[in-house]
């Protein structure tokens, strides 16, 4: 039977016959393909099928019910999930329902996902127990009757609604179109239905207490937080309970429906001026213009206005209220305010895309620039501070690679990092390791401020029209970012190494600053600038694309990264990039350190290149490897977890992008986004799709298994 799923795809289409068609969302150029995510790759859906597929039936892969819902889509707690949603979840995908799902079905579904009408499409599916494109009586109730809003307040099946579309014999079948009038239509069904068993006198009134019952169990999607707290507060009046007539419990339900609609009067009441206070009168005036908008409606809305903002006068002596609202007022009360539907996650990812294409031309220079001066000034805190935590060991790797294997007698002062470190504390004392640091601070808060400001920048300017940046682009940028120091840094490079280098000779007269630069010269501060190049480019190019992707790799499940996390990562990625480089960080040395008597002088980066090489082997190169590793790989953990910090501590929106990894709950469009790399093309959406069915139709299906056999068979 399962080796007939490849033939049984037409099933699918008696569901949605334009969808599979349509949705490949390929068009750019076409608005309405902008909103529809666009179809993953076949070959790349395969992939990813038969990495979670495990059955195998003649021959071919396919998903069985718990790899699709709890491993792949993860929709349950695979620890204790209801195996009735399990099985309802997971078949509304098995369109030929024989308890398998095959690559043709995981790809149907994955179309049906990037259909504009993706939520009716996949409440049809649930519904569709059978998978024959058609939905009965007994199939509707048995959905119905398994949500948690029924055992809260059940829905009585023998009411005109049922039979207005089933029938009177309830044997009518109910096709896709019609259904989504069907469980359009239920909700409100279902709220009359529940006032009128609440309203047990039949008298047209319910209590207060009632009316927030109920709104809570089957309204709760369109109840802002505001709302939800303070139901009964709003229809209080000196302290007495106010009962409920008919009138006001669906005047206050079609308000919540129409809440964007409240905003397109207000809007159109101040020409779109979000800021001008809107008196009851001026909203009650213009809203004639809408049939749908009641004057007990606008009451309300003003009610709750006025609770909002705490004023102090009763709320039900109508008279007194002079309540003044503002657009903000109404996002506060607006149950879709921040609430992420698939449809304003789709419409969000275009926006995205068209920015990207446009190159962020929204932006202006002077935020672009503003950006930049807060990147920059980040920076250089951050790089002081990490300067100053491995300064020591940056001294004791200038005096190594200083040192010359030479046969003059006592040239050899240090025999390793150890013993160098241990002798400068014994000659010039724990100060002496921070020689020449207040040059090296001077200078490092620029080098880099501007190396974390360009790298930054140049990824932004690289970033490609989908959103991604390639190896090359993240190598470029880093280079880039390399080669910008050494303009600024050079000079106070060479100052600082011959400050550091200065305490080796004993009863010389102390050397500063000052000194230094007068005996050098304008030109003579550039010495070493080519080696420079040769070791700063390499190393830049190499770190940050090392550190953006170490980020991802140690990122959480929700793609955040903690400060634990961005110093390893940091950390590792200034392993390689310190290492590598050092043949060019040895030959700078040389050539900016003044030779002393004896030594020999070089003429540039070629001819100390070959000398170090005839005098003193292939291994002089990589003195000071180690200690630069030490050195390096710490200094860049530290300025970079500061500078990552920094810009959480103080973020400011230039309109541009947010660090990667900088929230602990992704907001916006990865709020409802799958976590799973995993899900491609349409599978991106399901977990909204998923949850829109519950927040927009009330299908609500129990998540866990009952914990008592009473609860069991309450379901």
């Amino acid at each position: 039977m399962a080796g007939e799923k490849g033939t049984k795809l037409d099933i699918v289409s008696k569901v949605w016959p334009v969808a599979i068609q349509k949705a490949k969302c390929e068009s750019p150029k076409k608005s309405s393909d902008e909103l529809m995510i666009k179809r993953a790759d076949s070959e790349e859906l395969r992939h990813v099928f038969e990495k979670y597929a495990s059955q195998v039936v003649q021959g071919e892969k396919y998903m069985s019910y718990s790899e699709f819902v709890l491993n792949y889509l993860q929709l349950l707690d695979a620890d204790k999930y209801d195996e009735y949603t399990h099985k309802v979840f997971a078949s509304c995908v098995d369109t030929s329902r024989d308890g398998l799902i095959s690559f043709s079905e995981f790809q149907g579904f994955e179309a049906l996902l990037c259909a504009p009408d993706a939520m009716y499409a996949l409440a049809f599916q649930i519904f569709d127990r059978n998978g024959n494109g058609y939905i009965t009586y007994d199939e509707f109730q048995d959905i119905i009757k398994h949500t948690t809003l029924h055992q809260f307040i059940p829905f009585d099946f023998d009411s005109e609604f049922i039979k207005l579309h089933f029938g009177k014999d309830k044997s009518r079948k109910v096709t896709y179109t019609d259904f989504t009038q069907l469980i359009h239509d239920f909700h409100e069904e279902h709220a009359w239905q529940a006032f009128r068993r609440r309203d047990k006198n039949n008298c047209g009134y319910i209590s207060a207490k009632d009316f927030e019952e109920i709104l809570l169990c089957l309204k709760s999607y369109l109840l802002s937080p505001f709302v939800k707290e303070n139901i009964v507060s709003v229809i209080l009046g000196e302290g007495h309970q106010r009962q409920i007539s008919y009138a006001y419990y669906t005047a206050f339900i079609s308000l919540l429906n129409n809440m964007e609609l409240c905003k397109r009067i207000y809007l159109s009441a101040t020409r779109r001026d979000e800021t001008q206070p809107l008196s009851k009168e001026e909203f009650l005036y213009q809203s004639q213009e809408f049939s749908q908008i009641t004057p007990l409606e606008v009451d309300i809305l003003y009610q709750l206005v006025y609770l909002q903002n705490q004023q102090s006068r009763p709320l039900y002596k109508r008279a007194d209220v002079n309540v003044q609202m503002t657009f903000s007022d109404l996002s506060k009360l607006s149950p879709m305010e921040d609430r992420e539907t698939p449809f304003k996650i789709q419409l969000q990812i275009a926006e995205q895309k068209l920015r990207l294409e446009q190159g962020q031309t929204k932006r202006t220079v002077f935020l672009q620039a503003a950006e930049s001066a807060y990147r920059f000034a980040l920076g250089a805190l951050a790089g002081a501070t990490g300067a100053t935590a491995v300064y020591p060991i940056d001294l004791v790797k200038t005096r190594l690679q200083n040192q010359r294997s030479t046969s003059f007698v006592g040239e050899l002062m240090y025999k390793n990092s150890f013993d160098c470190f241990r002798k400068v504390i014994r000659h010039e004392g724990v100060l002496g390791l921070y020689r020449g640091l207040a040059p090296q601070l001077v200078g490092v808060a620029p080098e880099k401020a501007i190396k974390l400001t360009m790298n930054d920048l140049m990824r932004d300017k690289l970033l490609q029209k989908d959103g991604t940046l390639p190896l090359w682009a993240e190598m470029v940028a880093g280079g880039t970012a390399g080669a910008s120091q050494v303009v600024f840094t050079n000079p106070l490079e060479i100052v600082k190494i011959r400050l550091q280098v200065a305490g080796e000779i004993v009863g010389k007269a102390r050397v500063s600053a000052i000194s230094v630069i007068k005996e050098l010269g304008f030109f003579g501060l550039y010495k070493g600038s080519k080696a420079c190049f040769l070791r700063d480019i390499p190393f830049s190019a190499i770190y940050f694309p090392a550190y953006a992707h170490n980020k991802k790799y140690f990122a959480d499940e929700n793609g955040y990264n903690s400060p634990g996390s961005l110093l390893l990562s940091a950390t590792l990625a200034g392993m390689p990039a310190a290492f590598f480089p050092t043949p060019a960080d040895v030959i700078k040395t040389r050539l900016q350190v003044q030779a002393r008597k004896g030594q020999t002088t070089y003429k540039g980066v070629i001819d100390c290149a070959r000398k170090i090489y005839a005098e003193e082997g292939m291994g002089a190169f990589w003195k000071g490897g180690p200690a630069r590793v030490f050195r390096s790989s710490p200094q860049f953990g530290v300025t970079l977890l500061t500078y990552e910090l920094l810009q959480r501590l103080f973020y400011v929106d230039f309109g541009g992008s947010r660090p990667e990894g900088s929230e602990a709950k992704s907001v916006h469009l990865q709020d409802v986004l799958s976590r799973n790399p995993d899900h491609i093309g349409g599978y991106r959406m399901a977990l909204a799709t998923f949850d829109g069915i519950e927040t927009k139709f009330g299908l609500m299906l129990p998540k866990f298994r009952p914990s008592t056999p009473s609860a069991e068979a309450a379901q």
